[in-house]
């Protein structure tokens, strides 16, 4: 049986008239009680109306992305391979931006179901948190019904048996290409910044450092690693915190470029010389890390390439779910070199 209106105006505890005006946007409600509209419409599965139900199974032309941040350059080139690869099928791109949000996300699911996108490419880390992991496989099916396809991209399956294709990289396996590069050249005392705790790349990326550094026979040294949120600005305050902490090391590992980069302004700035004092990697080799001085030496992830293969897979026929694996490399510039006597205890700044 179809849910009705009154059944999401009844489950939210506001009127019908409420839940309509949240629906169509066209009339002010606070907040809160979108929210919890938008909550109910979620866990009732709820389909806007009679005349949108009739046109569930056709198609609308449209291709979805949802991702945190356009403006971070990971993501940009992402999208940049989705929109190009769109454009090759004559789709229209609607783009989502959620910050990380997750109720932002469900928000812009819904919202593309409502548009009936032919397809919806979710870009990014997921939360690792076991309710989200449901709902984002009720999502899943909901779009399956409607004829359309979920597909993850850069992020695992929410679940085994969850209707979403994926696309996505070896997150783990990058840190322990960095590891071994840096064990390679001598390095032992190495610190690791990464991205922010319960999201599904920061924790791969983690585990493969550690994996890496037993792999090598080396403890990891707690206090030489630390949490961020993938950007420049928490590189620099981990960086800066581990310099004046005076805890010994010879190289640092980025969570991702743009962490590298913060961490090369903090070496900078405390007077240490990159690679000489120390050696910085980072992860992705986004466009900027050839053009950083000392250049920067990172792990090589087909970003554009994902972006066209989410598409494809966005539009694959109905049938078995596929993950595509794309690999990696490691890109070597001048970030990184062998340990010199005069590397090792980090010096607070005077």
């Amino acid at each position: 049986m179809a849910v009705t209106l009154t059944a999401v105006a009844q489950r939210a505890g506001v009127s019908p008239a409420t839940v309509s005006r949240v629906l169509n946007g066209d009339y002010p409600v606070a907040v809160a009680t979108r929210k919890r509209v938008e909550r109910a419409v979620r866990d009732l599965d709820y389909v806007v109306n009679a005349h949108a139900r009739a046109l569930l199974h056709s198609t609308s032309g449209i291709v979805g992305t949802i991702l945190n941040d356009l403006s971070d350059p990971f993501f940009a080139l992402v999208f940049r391979g989705i929109q190009n690869a769109a454009g090759d099928l004559s789709r229209l791109v609607i783009t989502c931006n959620t910050a990380g949000d997750p109720d932002r996300e469900f928000t812009c699911i819904e919202m593309l179901r409502r548009q009936r996108a032919d397809a919806v490419i979710i870009v990014g880390a997921a939360a690792e948190d076991a309710g989200y992991r449901r709902q984002l496989a009720a999502q899943a099916r909901g779009l399956r019904a409607q004829g359309s396809r979920l597909v993850l991209c850069g992020r695992p399956k929410p679940i085994r048996d969850a209707p979403a294709n994926v696309v996505t990289f070896d997150n783990a396996g990058t840190g322990r290409t960095l590891v071994d590069h840096l064990v390679g050249l001598g390095h032992r005392r190495i610190a690791y910044l990464g991205g922010p705790a319960g999201r599904t790349t920061s924790s791969d990326r983690r585990r493969g450092f550690v994996e890496g550094m037993s792999a090598a026979g080396l403890r990891v040294d707690e206090q030489l690693v630390a949490e961020g949120d993938f950007s420049r600005d928490s590189g620099y305050a981990a960086a800066t915190g581990l310099i004046d902490s005076g805890a010994e090391f010879t190289a640092i590992i980025g969570g991702n470029d743009q962490i590298a980069i913060g961490v090369l302004v903090a070496l900078r700035d405390a007077g240490r010389l990159v690679p000489d004092d120390v050696s910085v990697v980072g992860i992705g080799d986004t466009p900027i890390a050839a053009d950083l001085v000392p250049a920067l030496t990172t792990v090589h992830l087909p970003l554009e390439e994902a972006g066209r293969q989410a598409v494809s897979l966005g539009f694959a026929p109905q049938g078995p779910t596929k993950t595509v694996t794309l690999p990696h490399s490691l890109v070597v510039r001048g970030s990184t070199g062998r340990v010199r006597q005069r590397a090792g205890r980090a010096r607070k700044r005077r």
